[in-house]
C-alpha cells in the first residue's frame, strides 16, 4: 500500500508521465519504419541506391537543425504547446509516407516526420525538468529506455504488417502510435495555461522565476562562453559521431578486418545497438545521484579507447569484447541527456542547454560516416579509420573534468552577462 507521502509526490504527474512516456516511444520510429520493408517499397516508389543513401542521411541533419529551432519555437508558444506541433508534425509525415506515390513525395515526408522527432529531442529534456525536477534521473532513464524500444519495435513488426496488410499500412501504423502521444500533452497545455495547485504551482514558480537568460530566455548566444555547455557538446558530440560511424561501416570494417562473415557482422552490430539498452537505464540515476557525474563520462572514453585499440591490435581475438566495449562508449549519450536537467537550474536553462548542445551535435555526427569513409578510401587501411575514432574519444575526456565541476549553465552565462554590461558601464 503507497504511503501519504509517496501519493501526493506523484499525484497529479501521471498525465505527464504517459506524455513522457509516449512521446519518447515514437521519436525513433520513422527512422527505422523503412529499411525493414524497403524492398515492397522499391516495388512502388523505386529507391535507387543514392535514395537510400540520402534517406540514411536525413535523421542526423534535421535532428542537428531542430536543435537550433526547438529552442525559439518553445519561446514563442510554451513548451507543452512546441510538444504538441512536434507530435502532429510526426503524425502528418507518417500519413503522408504511407500514401506517397513517387521517392520525392517520400523524402519530403519523411523530413517533416523528422522535424516533429528533432523538436522532440530537444523539448523532452526542459520537460523533465519541468514537471519531475525531483526525479530527473529516473524519468531520464525512463523515456531514454523507452526511445531504444521504440528504435526497435519497427524492426520487430514492420515487415509482418507489410505482408499482411501491405507497405503502406506497415508505414502509416506509427501515425497511430505517435497519435496515443498527443492527448495527454493537450491536457498538459491546457493544465498548464489554466490555475495552477499544489505541484503546478511549485513548478509554476521554478519556470516563471528569475532566469539569467533575461526576457530572451532560451538563446543560446551566451552558451558559447560556457564551459559547461561546451563540456557536454563535445562528449555528446563524440558520442554522435561514433555511434552514426559504427551504424554505418562497422559491420564492413569487422569483414574485413576481423574476418567475420556478413551474418556474424550483423549480429555484432545488433550487440553494438543493445548494449545500449541497460545503459539508458543506469547511467542517467549515476549521473543524477554522482558527486562528480564527469566519471561516466570518462567511463565512456576508457571503454572506446580498449574497444576501437582491440580491434586495431587483436582484431581477430575476442571480436565480440571489443564491439561490446565500444557500445559501451555509447554510455556518452543518456548521460548528456540528463546533464541538460543536472546542470542546469530551470526548464528555460534545460531548454538552452538542450538546443546547444543537440543542434551541434548532431550536426557533428552527421559528418562521422563520410569521414571514416573518406579516410578508407584514401588508406585502404581501416586501422586509420579506428584510430581516427580513438582520437575523438580522448578529446572528450576534457568534457568529464569540466562536468565534475558542479557549476550551472544559467550561473555561467549570468557571469558572461554581467561582465559584459559592467564592460559597457565602464
Amino acid at each position: 500500500m503507497s504511503s501519504p507521502r509517496t501519493v501526493s509526490l506523484w499525484r497529479g504527474r501521471i498525465t505527464a508521465v504517459l506524455a513522457i512516456v509516449l512521446l519518447a516511444l515514437s521519436l525513433r520510429t520513422a527512422v527505422a519504419a523503412i529499411s525493414p520493408i524497403v524492398g515492397l517499397i522499391n516495388a512502388d516508389v523505386g529507391l535507387a541506391p543514392l535514395g537510400l543513401g540520402l534517406l540514411g542521411m536525413l535523421p542526423p541533419l534535421f535532428f542537428a537543425l531542430c536543435g537550433f529551432i526547438a529552442p525559439p519555437v518553445a519561446r514563442k508558444c510554451g513548451l507543452e504547446a512546441a510538444l504538441s506541433l512536434a507530435i502532429i508534425t510526426m503524425i502528418a509525415g507518417h500519413l503522408v509516407r504511407a500514401l506517397s506515390d513517387s521517392f520525392l513525395v517520400l523524402v519530403l515526408a519523411t523530413m517533416v516526420s523528422l522535424l516533429g522527432m528533432g523538436l522532440g529531442n530537444v523539448l523532452l529534456p526542459p520537460a523533465v525538468k519541468r514537471y519531475f525536477p525531483d526525479f530527473l534521473g529516473l524519468m531520464t532513464a525512463t523515456y531514454a529506455t523507452v526511445m531504444s524500444i521504440g528504435a526497435a519495435l519497427p524492426a520487430l513488426v514492420a515487415v509482418p504488417v507489410a505482408s499482411a496488410l501491405g507497405w503502406r499500412a506497415s508505414l502509416g501504423m506509427w501515425a497511430v502510435v505517435t497519435g496515443f502521444a498527443l492527448f495527454p500533452w493537450i491536457i498538459l497545455w491546457r493544465n498548464f495555461r489554466g490555475s495552477v495547485v499544489g505541484w503546478r504551482e511549485t513548478l509554476s514558480t521554478q519556470t516563471r522565476g528569475q532566469s539569467v537568460f533575461g526576457p530572451h530566455a532560451a538563446r543560446m548566444t551566451g552558451l558559447w562562453r560556457s564551459p559547461i555547455a561546451r563540456a557536454m557538446t563535445l562528449a555528446f558530440s563524440v558520442c554522435s559521431v561514433n555511434a552514426y560511424a559504427a551504424f554505418a561501416w562497422l559491420p564492413q570494417l569487422l569483414v574485413d578486418r576481423a574476418g567475420v562473415s556478413g551474418i556474424d557482422a550483423g549480429v555484432l552490430l545488433a550487440l553494438f545497438a543493445v548494449t545500449g539498452l541497460p545503459l539508458g537505464i543506469v547511467a542517467p540515476m549515476l549521473v543524477a545521484k554522482l558527486r562528480r557525474p564527469g566519471r561516466i563520462i570518462h567511463a565512456g572514453v576508457v571503454a572506446y579507447i580498449f574497444g576501437y585499440g582491440g580491434l586495431v591490435v587483436i582484431p581477430m581475438t575476442m571480436t565480440w569484447l571489443w564491439v561490446t566495449l565500444i557500445g559501451l562508449g555509447s554510455i556518452m549519450f543518456p548521460a548528456c541527456l540528463v546533464l541538460i536537467t543536472v546542470r542546469s537550474k530551470s526548464h528555460d536553462g534545460a531548454l538552452a542547454l538542450s538546443g546547444f548542445m543537440q543542434g551541434i551535435g548532431y550536426t557533428v555526427g552527421a559528418a562521422g560516416p563520410l569521414v571514416v569513409g573518406l579516410l578508407f578510401e584514401l588508406t585502404s587501411d581501416w586501422r586509420v579509420p579506428l584510430l581516427f575514432l580513438l582520437a575523438t574519444a580522448v578529446t572528450a575526456s576534457f568534457s568529464g573534468s569540466v562536468i565534475s565541476r558542479g557549476r550551472f549553465v544559467e550561473d555561467e552565462v549570468g557571469a558572461v552577462n554581467q561582465g559584459g554590461r559592467a564592460n559597457q558601464r565602464t
